[in-house]
Formats: C-alpha cells, structure tokens, sequence
C-alpha cells in the first residue's frame, strides 16, 4: 500500500511574496504625486462645502459653539484653572487641535472606502487618499485658526512671549494624526466594524483628552501615559503654557509624545504598506 503524497500546505518559501517597505523610496513617490494630493484635498473641500450658504465659515462655527458650550458649563459648574486667561481663550485652544484630529481621522478613516472606484483606475501610492483627508481637515483648521486672533483681541489678552514654542507642539498634533489616519484608514478596507467605531471613539476622546479642562486635573504619576498614548494631550498644554501663561511647555511630556507620535508613525506606515497591495481585491 502506497502512502499518500504529502500536498505542500502553500508555495515554497522562495517563491512567496515578501514586499519590502523603504521609507526613502515611498516619501519619493508620495513627492511625485503631489499635485494629486492637492487635488484630492480641492475636490474634498469643494464637495465638503457645496451648496452650503456659509461655505467655509462652518470651519469657524463649529469650534466656535463647541467652546460656546463649554464656557456656559463647564467654567460654570466645574472650577477650572486657566492661568489667569479667559476660559474661552482656554477652551478654543484646546479645540483647534482636537478639531483637526477629530476631523482627519474621520475622514481619512474612510478616505480608501470611499475612493475605491478612483483608487482601482488610478496608479499611485494609495496613502495619498488619507493624507488628502488630513489635508482638507488642515485647510478648515487654519480657517478656524484666524479667529483665535480675534478672541485675543477681544478679551484683550496678548499672546505670550514663549509662543514661539507652537510650531513644535503643531508638528507632534500632525505626526500623531497622520499616524492614526494611517493605521485606520488601511484596516478600515478589511474591517468595516472601524467605521463605526471611529466616531463612537473621537466622542470619547473630547472628553479624555483636557480638552474642556487642564491637564492638571489628571494626577501628575499618569501624565506620561497620556503623553504616550494620546500626544494631543501634552500638545494641547504645550500650546496654553506658551501662549497663555508665558512659560515652556512641559518638556518631558512633549519629548514623550513626539518620541510616540514618530513611532507610531513608523508603525503605522509600514502597517498601511503591508495591507496596501490586498486594498483592491479586499473592497
């Protein structure tokens, strides 16, 4: 009695595929499509804002009444430490990266889904979709950013000398949302559950961020791992330090949430390049 032929269970090991990710050669492509992204980013805004009588002005309405609601209570009902600055300058501070981050992640999240018939026919790095998304959410939140100017000429409040610490604490805010629109937009393709959990997550996350409050209220042996898991955190107390209160943010808290905000943006592109070539067959 003869055995059976033993079937080989997949390919042999030198004909699997095994796809190289090199940063160096992805930032390459992603500079010569360029021009794509802008346009991605144009035609979002433009369709974001169709038809809209107030057109962009909504870039400014909705931090706008989010700190609105929150200047009638929470600086009513909870005794919240602003450094001496109006609450509203405090609570808009806070919302101008939060909004960013709440808006690219939401839309980068469903930046392949939602371009899947343009992604099929054109030949370019698909993390071009999800950068267009955080893109869009970067045109809205400079829009936004024109009436902090005009909240501290009103309250009569100037914006310190130290605020020269901002450019950095934007970075860390772009870093760490390029890496999560990232992460979900590619797991998103293969997992649709995602889509209904990114919002339920950034609602959560308004209020566990000190968003409405310092970072004070959270006891000081925790800061660090909001500064690891949640960058924003020490970036939004970065921001109210330095142009509020006149003094450096909290260094050891921003060099932790630039050191995770790289990392996870590593992470997370070579995870977005690994799903990348099974995008068009999975949707």
């Amino acid at each position: 009695m003869t055995a059976a032929p033993v079937v080989p269970e997949g390919p042999p090991p030198e004909l699997r595929f095994r796809r190289r990710v090199r940063m160096g050669v992805a930032l390459r492509d992603l500079w010569r499509f360029r021009e794509l992204i802008r346009s991605l980013t144009e035609r979002q805004i433009r369709a974001r804002y169709k038809q809209a009588a107030l057109g962009l002005a909504w870039a400014l309405i909705i931090p706008l009444v989010y700190t609105l609601v929150f200047t009638l209570f929470f600086s009513r009902v909870a005794d919240v430490d602003t450094g001496g600055a109006p609450y509203a300058l405090f609570a808009y501070l806070g919302l101008l990266p939060w909004t960013f981050f709440s808006a690219s992640v939401s839309g980068a999240s469903l930046s392949l889904v939602s371009n899947m018939s343009l992604l099929n026919k054109v030949n370019c790095p698909r993390e071009v979709f999800p950068l267009s998304a955080v893109a869009g959410a970067g045109v809205d939140s400079m829009v936004a950013t024109a009436m902090l100017g005009l909240l501290f000429a009103l309250s009569g409040f100037a914006p310190r000398a130290t605020s020269y610490w901002v450019p950095v604490l934007v970075a860390i805010v772009i870093v760490f949302t390029v890496a999560v629109g990232l992460v979900l937009s590619s797991v998103t393709v293969y997992l649709r559950d995602v889509a209904h959990i990114v919002p339920i997550g950034l609602q959560v996350g308004l209020f566990a961020t000190p968003v409405a409050y310092g970072i004070e209220v959270v006891p000081s042996e925790y800061h660090w791992v909001y500064a690891v898991v949640n960058p924003i955190a020490p970036a939004i107390d970065g921001l109210r330090r330095c142009m509020l209160e006149g003094v450096a943010p909290r260094l050891g808290l921003v060099a932790l949430a630039a050191a995770s905000s790289l990392t996870l943006l590593a992470v997370g592109f070579r995870v977005f390049k690994r799903l990348e070539t099974g995008i068009a067959d999975v949707a």
